[in-house]
């Protein structure tokens, strides 16, 4: 098959009711004006995820910052999680609260976004969060965060399992962020009406828009 003559087409990840969900208020005390800033992670407590080396990342981080980690989500390795939390002395630092049917409102309000997966299939999540303008720290891992990033465009991605470089990953995403704007228009390319568009002109179809 030559070269050029396969197209691949985003899947719709998101429309107008993802930013609405984004401005809804939240009662967490932590996402307050004032607050120090807030590292967010959302998905299973599970080992895919990989939230322990995203923990200990984050003890070395805050070994020399003030800052939070708020874990949204329930699984399996909650305990073991929990455990870690209480060894690394973070239980001031870190929160777990569980399942929340609005993660897009911590988004927008988090200081950056952090996917610490060892695998993965075109995560919607960092997607998501590059739509609520949040900054984006994830693993270089199997597959989909290099693509979305564009390599390292949008986000900063770090090796699997490497809390160090996690850690220093951490402290560039607050010391020196990207525009969210900047970031908003790369997840635009996964809205509904994008996805739509492009689906149209790969069957020759894009004139019914004229």
């Amino acid at each position: 098959m030559k070269a050029g003559t396969i197209k691949v087409l985003y899947n719709p990840i998101f429309d107008l009711s993802l930013i609405l969900k984004a401005q809804a208020p939240v009662d967490h005390p932590w996402l307050q004006s004032g607050q120090p800033p807030i590292f967010l992670a959302v998905g299973r407590l599970a080992p895919q995820k990989d939230f322990s080396t995203l923990i200990k990342a984050f003890a070395i981080f805050r070994q020399k910052h003030l800052a939070r980690l708020i874990i949204l989500g329930e699984g399996s390795e909650r305990q073991q999680l929990e455990s870690e939390v209480s060894q690394l002395n973070l239980e001031a630092d870190v929160s777990l609260p569980g399942f929340t049917d609005n993660p897009y409102a911590y988004m927008s309000r988090a200081s950056a976004f952090v996917l610490s997966s060892r695998f993965e299939a075109l995560p919607t999540v960092v997607i998501e969060a590059l739509a609520c303008g949040c900054q984006i720290i994830a693993t270089d891992c199997p597959h989909g965060p290099n693509e979305i990033l564009m390599a390292g465009k949008y986000g900063l991605l770090v090796p699997v399992g490497d809390a160090q470089s996690f850690a220093d990953a951490m402290e560039k995403a607050i010391s020196n962020p990207i525009n969210p704007n900047f970031l908003r228009q790369r997840a635009y390319d996964f809205t509904v009406k994008n996805a739509a568009l492009e689906y149209l002109k790969a069957m020759n179809l894009d004139y019914l828009l004229e």
